[in-house]
């Protein structure tokens, strides 16, 4: 007989899941895109306007000075060029040495007042892991809208004349998702190592294009996706899926562990998807932080318990999942 409830996530790991010394700031900085991709847990879109406001990008950026602990300064959105406080947090992360991420949907490139965003990027070493969630033309227009492959294809081609994918100090980085299930036929992403060679082979026969790492990233149940499974019946029998499929080996390598996810009213999550259904991190008192309680704090290792979800099994299940992709 199948199993009809959930085993609560913090039940299936015994203890708490705790924080680690803070390395990395992931910010979104907004809603606002050029698409409204199907899968998109962020619900971003070109009607959406909400985005950083100049004090929160003051006090991330006075941040970001503060603590020399923080390796990496993530950029998220929407699409984070077309928000602001893109340039400005780029620029502090970079006179610092600090790694920059941007995640691209890199239509963007092709969009008006963003054309000079790839040689922006060159020139300030900015690493780019831009979604790609297949490596053929009709499954991503599918999910991203008609047109979206060629441009990423031309996108990806204008970066690596740039050098990234090509020189050690230009990286470029791409994303698998699977497409939404339509019935309850449910898989996980395949393994990374060997999709990677087959995005590579089939990118380089058939457009001369070159990149560093393919992520693979499931599907969580959030956003866009969670309206989908539930519309079509599918959202508790596909949380059953990943609780069955959880592996326990994925739980060091947890990207909340180490990480701050900020939003753009200045509010800390322990994570990008805590972030999207709203789940605050807090304080071993319950406190809820901002950047400017951090600042106030003079400290970004203010939270001992990560708050959990039924949607954690997401990146628990198979051989796990983060922003950087497989965890074991």
């Amino acid at each position: 007989m199948l199993k009809t409830t959930l085993t609560p996530f913090e039940h299936k790991l015994g203890s708490p899941l705790t924080k680690q010394p803070i390395s990395v700031l992931q910010i979104n900085l907004g809603k606002r895109c050029n698409l409204a991709c199907t899968h998109c847990h962020v619900e971003a879109s070109p009607k959406r306007t909400e985005e950083l406001s100049p004090q929160i990008c003051d006090q991330l950026i006075e941040l970001i000075h503060r603590f020399p602990q923080i390796k990496t300064v993530d950029l998220t959105g929407g699409a984070p060029e077309m928000n602001y406080g893109f340039k400005p947090l780029v620029e502090a992360a970079r006179l610092l040495e600090k790694e920059v991420i941007v995640r691209s949907n890199l239509t963007i490139y092709f969009v008006d007042g963003f054309q000079e965003i790839p040689e922006y990027c060159a020139r300030h070493q900015v690493r780019i892991i831009a979604s790609l969630p297949c490596y053929l033309e009709d499954n991503v227009d599918k999910m991203r809208g008609k047109g979206v492959y060629q441009d990423s294809i031309a996108a990806i081609q204008w970066l690596n004349r740039l050098g990234y994918g090509r020189q050690q100090n230009l990286v470029l980085d791409l994303v698998y998702n699977p497409a939404l299930p339509k019935k309850e036929s449910f898989s996980l992403p395949p393994q990374q190592q060997q999709l990677e060679q087959a995005y590579k082979h089939y990118l380089k026969q058939h457009f001369d294009l070159d990149f560093n790492q393919l992520f693979t990233i499931t599907n969580l149940p959030i956003g866009r996706t969670k309206f989908y499974l539930k519309n079509q019946n599918l959202h508790q029998p596909y949380l059953q899926f990943l609780e069955e499929n959880y592996n326990s080996n994925t739980v060091e390598h947890l990207m909340c562990r180490n990480q701050l996810s900020i939003d753009y009213q200045g509010n800390i999550y322990d994570c990008d998807f805590n972030q999207m259904e709203n789940i605050p991190a807090q304080t071993s008192t319950g406190e809820l932080l901002t950047v400017e309680t951090l600042l106030e704090f003079d400290s970004l290792d203010v939270i001992r318990e990560i708050q959990t979800a039924p949607f954690c099994y997401g990146c628990t299940a198979g051989c796990g999942s983060s922003c950087g992709g497989a965890l074991v």
